[in-house]
Order: C-alpha cells, then sequence, then structure tokens
C-alpha cells in the first residue's frame, strides 16, 4: 500500500476549472485538463472531482505501462 501512495503522489495533474453556473447548491461549468489539452463538461461538483481523478488514473495506469515496456 504504501508503494502505491508513494507512485500516486509523483503523478501530478493541472485543472483550469471554469464555474460557469451555481445552482441546485452545486457548480456547473468546464474543466481543461492541461498536460492532455483535454476539456469536459460537468454538472456537478462531484462529477468535477470524479472527472479530474479518472484523468489522474488513465495518467498513473499510462505512466505505469510505458515502464513495463521498457523492463519487459
Amino acid at each position: 500500500m504504501k508503494d502505491f501512495l508513494e507512485k500516486r503522489n509523483k503523478h501530478r495533474g493541472t485543472f483550469i476549472i471554469k464555474v460557469e453556473n451555481n445552482s441546485n447548491n452545486t457548480w456547473q461549468g468546464e474543466v481543461v485538463w492541461a498536460e492532455e489539452n483535454r476539456s469536459e463538461k460537468f454538472r456537478s461538483a462531484l462529477e468535477l472531482f470524479k472527472l479530474m481523478n479518472g484523468a489522474m488514473d488513465s495518467q498513473c495506469e499510462q505512466q505505469d505501462s510505458n515502464t513495463e515496456m521498457r523492463i519487459g
């Protein structure tokens, strides 16, 4: 578990968040993942966090597979 957390902390991302509206006690807007130059609309703060988490997970998986390819 410690190795997983250390590896995860090495991966960082830059997100630009544009909140366009605040209704129903949550945010709606657009998030841009700067490293990949990808943007995605979100309808709630929870959806925003899930998008950001998914982006970081895919970055970790991609870097892990690149490392495995160089080793193997």
